[in-house]
């Protein structure tokens, strides 16, 4: 789970939610690129975020896309968020006895009946065991450093600016206490109407 390093983190704000990783794909404590990126699009209104095993990631990022493009054939309409954390949670527990080591972070928005967009967050070991968070979820190398700083800085009803200061600040500040994590962060908002990325500078050591 720690051979290549990176963090991943996920925070719900105020009808926006937002989704970052470290830019770091190392070799142990050898860094190889400083332009590894952790956190890809399902639709354009859920993101998900993989730390772990490079190779794995790579492998999973396919998989899920093949899944939920079946899905979208099938039922005939978008993914909601909650049914991806699942799909992601049986896709991991189906090889369960050889797992993908990764640890997935998901975010998205989802459409109430009343046509709101609500917050949605989840993470998942490397069997697919979810943990649903009303606040934030993290995973990685850096995580309990990521924890520590977002219990400080985290607050409910988060604006999209305030949240994404919010986010940045937590990621960079827990991915300098952690060797194999850092180079850098992405970092993207997600909004009923759009999604903000933003490339963060880190330390280059």
């Amino acid at each position: 789970m720690e051979y290549n390093g990176g963090s991943v983190i996920a925070m719900v704000g105020k009808g926006c939610v937002a989704i970052g990783s470290d830019l770091r794909l190392g070799n142990q404590a050898l860094t190889v690129a400083t332009n590894f990126e952790k956190v890809f699009p399902v639709t354009d209104r859920i993101y998900i975020g993989m730390s772990g095993l490079a190779t794995d990631v790579a492998t999973l990022r396919e998989q899920f896309r093949f899944r939920v493009n079946m899905y979208t054939i099938k039922e005939e309409r978008e993914i909601e968020p909650e049914s991806f954390a699942h799909l992601v949670s049986s896709t991991l527990y189906e090889r369960r006895f050889g797992p993908y080591f990764i640890e997935p972070v998901m975010a998205g928005l989802w459409k109430t009946q009343a046509g709101e967009y609500k917050p949605y967050i989840a993470a998942a070991d490397l069997i697919g065991c979810l943990n649903f968070a009303k606040d934030f979820v993290v995973a990685g190398t850096a995580s309990e450093k990521l924890f520590g700083v977002a219990e400080g800085l985290w607050e409910p009803d988060l604006e999209p600016e305030d949240l994404f200061e919010t986010i940045s600040q937590t990621l960079l500040n827990g991915v300098d206490r952690d060797a194999y994590s850092g180079w850098g962060a992405v970092i993207h908002v997600i909004l009923p109407d759009k999604v903000i990325t933003r490339t963060l500078k880190g330390r280059m050591d």
